[in-house]
């Protein structure tokens, strides 16, 4: 069961410093289309302040699922499940777009 806490608490962080990291630049990227995402996710990968922000929200929510049983369901199961679903979400809505797109 630890295992399967730390792969959530790492997808959520994941999920969580990608979108910390994306969401200002969105309003200033001159790109557009698939192309925004594509150059926003190399650079990400690069960037000091998307290991930092995921780095520390790992160490929240893995903190979290060692907590008291409130503690852990309001501030562990309740967002690492709900942020991975709609991390998961999205990918799965731009690999389906994308694939639409190729197609036509």
């Amino acid at each position: 069961m630890n295992t399967f806490k730390a792969i959530l608490c790492g997808l959520a962080a994941i999920f969580i410093a990608e979108t910390a990291y994306l969401w200002p630049m969105l309003s200033t990227s001159k790109a557009t289309g698939i192309e925004v995402f594509k150059g926003l996710l190399v650079t990400s990968l690069f960037s000091l302040r998307f290991w930092i922000a995921g780095s520390l929200s790992f160490a929240l929510f893995y903190a979290a699922s060692r907590g008291g049983t409130v503690l852990r369901v309001f501030l562990f199961w309740i967002p690492t499940i709900a942020v991975s679903t709609l991390g998961f979400a999205v990918i799965g809505l731009y690999t389906y777009i994308f694939l639409r797109f190729i197609h036509q």
